[in-house]
Order: structure tokens, then sequence, then C-alpha cells
């Protein structure tokens, strides 16, 4: 360095670099310390020991949200970015000294996972922006709190911790996150507070969240689960219909989990169980009456008191409509009558049935309409095999297709008739258990049928009688016993033991003639052959008249027995 009086611009260039820190650092780039002379129109003059002052806008001077608190005189640290620009004046920036005080602070602080304070003061895509003491942070909207925040004004311009989750200094990246505070401020109070609840206490809490399956009730800094299904005894469709967010409510713990601290709560534990003792109050066979809750497929539930339910399956709803779905026998809030088929307090089951406390329509038919007795319906069905008859009391009996007409076959008779058609029939046999009715149409032919023709007419098996042929057919003959006794059927096979003997044309409408009863028809129709009839009165003639060592014939047997019933 000269030491003439006058010193030379090399001596000033010299003296320059010695203020902003040596011969070999520049000074552009640096952060320097310097002295405000003045405050013009919202901007401060800096003289930083450079030929020129600078001048630095006041606002980079104040905290957000904050005004600028700076006078005159004040030493203050500057970013110099130009030494001089167009107007010969230094480019200065506070702004930018802040920043990079603040990435170095920053940066050792995200390398410690520490906290970081900062204030949130603007509002960008997808999220906010956060001064952290100079540098500028993303804040996403996710990131803001534990639960979705609808309004963030509350919360900006206001110093709070946030937790540096990414950042990047060459292209001046930071990403930061309140949540992750908050969780983690939240996880301490939840710890402490965990250990000090016990299963078995009973809390008050408030209702913050409603959902389909239950609520969320904060017990003072944890939340525990309200589900539905222990908000009360009787059925309840969404919590909202017992409760609402910011009700105060108290709850029983159900169960803690310490692990993953879950708690589960209950209100209906506070009530007396309804269940106890309903075997008691509720006997088999007994009939009350309930109101329809649920109707489902399979069956319809029916609350008999709050808290009490019991399902009537589909198979015990009505008496008469089968396969019928549930929906068209009852209706949800309708009043029904039902009787208790049996309770199990410990799965806290109740089956209950409809048509058990109606009167049986089976048994009431039986007892109105004994056998023999003539009843009239409209068809419902033909089938293959018969035909159903709509009768009274909405029930139904079948006429099998051999019992629809005499001399015809079943598919043949099952032509004669169409669903829709008004028919007479009688009432053959009616089965209650197993809900069955059997009549008979051709039974009504040749004048009626009286109740002892529909029961074989008074005769019973292996009677011999005289019938009388009311009609010669190919395959035998029709006979009645007596004038207005059970009529039958000879085939041609039994009119006689030799085939001369089974012609039917040797016989006339009106002969009379001996046989035997052989037995009775599905629908107690009796059924009579003359062979059988010719077989037993020589097997009693040969055990009355002969032996086997006598040495007489059959006819000399046959002759004596003919004889003895002729005197």
């Amino acid at each position: 360095m000269a030491t003439s009086a006058n010193p030379t611009r090399e001596d000033f260039a010299a003296l320059l670099n010695q203020t902003l820190g040596g011969e070999d650092e520049g000074f552009e780039g640096k952060v320097v310390k310097g002295t405000v002379t003045g405050i013009e129109n919202d901007m401060a003059v800096i003289d930083v020991g450079l030929k020129s002052e600078g001048r630095v806008a006041l606002r980079e001077f104040a905290a957000p949200g904050q005004k600028a608190d700076i006078n005159v005189g004040d030493e203050v640290e500057v970013y110099v970015d130009r030494v001089e620009n167009h107007q010969g004046e230094a480019m200065l920036s506070r702004d930018r000294a802040r920043r990079e005080a603040a990435w170095d602070a920053l940066e050792k602080e995200f390398n410690d996972t520490a906290r970081v304070e900062g204030v949130i003061f603007g509002r960008v895509k997808g999220g906010f922006t956060v001064d952290l003491n100079g540098a500028v942070a993303f804040l996403p909207g996710s990131q803001v709190d534990i639960r979705p925040v609808r309004d963030v004004t509350p919360l900006m311009d206001i110093p709070q911790p946030f937790q540096i989750l990414k950042m990047d200094r060459r292209r001046g990246n930071i990403v930061v996150s309140r949540r992750a505070i908050l969780e983690e401020t939240r996880a301490e109070q939840r710890s402490g507070l965990i250990q000090s609840l016990t299963e078995g206490q009973v809390i008050d809490g408030v209702v913050k969240n409603i959902t389909d399956y239950g609520a969320f009730v904060d017990l003072g800094g944890i939340d525990g689960l309200l589900h539905v299904t222990d908000l009360s005894y009787k059925r309840v469709g969404h919590p909202s219909e017992m409760i609402n967010i910011g009700d105060t409510v108290k709850v029983q713990i159900i169960r803690i989990n310490r692990e993953t601290q879950r708690i589960s709560l209950g209100m209906k534990q506070l009530e007396s169980d309804p269940w106890e003792g309903a075997s008691a109050k509720y006997p088999v066979d007994g009939v009350f009456t309930g109101r329809v809750t649920n109707i489902t497929e399979y069956g319809a539930f029916v609350e008999l008191e709050p808290g009490i339910e019991g399902l009537v399956h589909v198979s015990e709803m009505s008496w008469t409509k089968k396969n019928v779905h549930p929906g068209k026998i009852v209706s949800t809030s309708q009043e029904v009558d039902v009787s208790i088929l049996e309770v199990d307090e410990d799965k806290r089951r109740i089956s209950l049935g409809l048509k058990q406390a109606q009167a049986n329509p089976w048994a009431a038919f039986a007892e109105k309409h004994p056998v023999g007795t003539e009843v009239e319906g409209e068809v419902k069905n033909a089938t293959e095999f018969g035909l159903f008859i709509g009768l009274e009391g909405d029930v139904d009996g079948m006429v099998h297709m051999s019992d629809i007409a005499w001399g015809i076959s079943g598919e043949d008779a099952l032509n004669l008739h169409h669903k829709g058609e008004v028919v007479k029939a009688v009432v053959l046999d009616v089965d209650v258990e197993k809900e069955r009715i059997s009549l008979g149409m051709k039974q009504l032919e040749r004048g009626g049928v009286s109740a002892a023709t529909a029961t074989g007419g008074g005769v019973k098996k292996n009677d011999v009688v005289t019938v009388t042929v009311l009609e010669v057919r190919d395959g035998g003959l029709e006979v009645q016993v007596g004038d207005d006794g059970a009529t039958g059927f000879i085939k041609r096979t039994d009119l006689g033991r030799d085939r001369d003997e089974q012609r039917p044309e040797r016989f006339q409408v009106g002969q009379k003639l001996d046989a035997m009863v052989t037995g009775f028809d599905r629908s107690k129709k009796p059924n009579f052959s003359v062979k059988a009839m010719q077989i037993a009165e020589e097997k009693q003639a040969v055990a009355q008249y002969g032996s086997s060592d006598s040495g007489a014939s059959l006819g000399d047997i046959l002759g004596e027995a003919l004889k003895q019933k002729n005197t």
C-alpha cells in the first residue's frame, strides 16, 4: 500500500476489500453490517461503507403482520447484491440477509430433527406459506392439522412451532408440518391419559364426530369409539337418533388397548339389561303383542319391548302363504301378535311365530268339513298329477287325477278341467299336521255321496257282500253295495277263478252277485273280487268237510258244503 498523502485508486480498492473481509474475498454476495442513516418514503437508507449508500424497503424489516421497528442510527445486517447499480447506489437486501442467516440455522435444526418457530402469512395453491425467521417454507394443506381445517385464518400471523419435513437449499425449497407437532403432543397426552383410565370406569365425554357405525367421544385429550350397537339395547338405525355432535354424554369404558391406544365405549352398559329374566317374562307358547322393526328375506324382527327383539322366520309367518316375501305379510312398524317358540338368554335370541298366534285354518276346516262333506271351490292350479282347489279358510285341497272321473284315464280326466273353473268335490281326508286335504270329484257321481260312502260304505276288508252291477266295461264291472252304498270296481281278472268266468259281457246292468271286499283305494273306495270270495269259500269247505287223508275229492267236499248251505 502506498504511503503518499494522496491515496491512489489501488489504495482505495485495497481499503474497501479489507472492510468487506479481506483482499482475497469479494464483497458482492456477502452479508455485511450497515448503519441506518435515514428513512425516506418507506425506504431505509443504509451506509455499509461503500462509496454510495443503498436503499432497503421498510417492509423487509417487519415481521409478517407487524410494522417495521427501525430507527436512524440502528445497525443492521444486509445482503450486498451489487456494489453499484445504474443509479450509482448499492443494491442491498434485508430479506436476503435474514434468509441466509435463517438457512444456516434451519439446516442445523433440520439435521437435529428439532422444532422450528414460524408464522403462517399467506396462501398458495395446495397450502400456505410460512416465514421461518426470514426463510419462506411451504405448509401443505394436509399438514395444517390432525383433522381437516375449513378456516385457517385464526392460525395466521401467530408464531407457532413447525417440523421441517424436507429442505433443499440449492433450489430454495422447505416443506414444514404443523400436524406432526400436534400428533406428537397428542401422543404424549394420550399416553399419559390412557394410563389413568381403567376398564369399567364411568366417565363424561363430548361427542366430536358421528359416523354410520358409531360416534367418537373426546374423553379430555383422547378419543374413544362409541359403537352404534353399544348405544342402547333397543335397535338404533343411526347414532344421530340418540346423540348429536357437541353433546356431553356419560359413557363406560368397555375395553382399552394400550398398545394401539384404542378405547371402546358404551352407553347401554349403564342401563339395566332387559334380557335378564327374559325366559320367565316370555314363556314358551305365550302370546304377546310386538312391533315389526325390520323385514328381511328370511323373516321379520319384532320388538317385544325396548331392547328385546325376536325373529319370526318366514316359515312361521303364515299357515297358507308359502314362499312369499315377509314384506307381503307384514309391514314395518305394524303391531302384531306373536307366539313365543324358543328363548335363549345367553345368545339373546327369541324365536317367534306369527301363525301360531292365529287359528290353524287346517284344523278349522277339518272341524267344519268332516270326511264325506261336499265342498265347492275354484281350480287354482292344474298339475300333472291332479287339481288344486281353493277352499274356505284360504286353504287348498287336491283332487288326485284318479279321483276326477270314472271310466277314463287320469290324464284324460285332467284335460276335462281348467284353471279358474268352479267345481264340486267331496272331502276324502284331512291331515292337519301335514296340512293336506284330499278331495274326490268322481265320488259325487250317481246321486251324490254320503259320509258312509266316503268312508267305505260301512263295509270292511274281507266282508262278503251282495253288489248290483251299475255298468259293464271291457276292464270289469262297476258295482254298488245296496241301493245307496259304496260303489266300487271288480276287475276282469277278479270276476272268477276260471277264464270263462272272467268275461264281463256275461253280466247285465242290475244283476246282483256276491263278492268279497279285498281292500280300499286312496279315496277309500272299496275294491271287490268274486275270485277271492271263491278261494276263501273253498278253503273254508276243505277245513270243515275234508282233510288231507280222507280220500274225498274236492268236488265231493264242495258238493257237501253246498248241500249244507242250502239246508
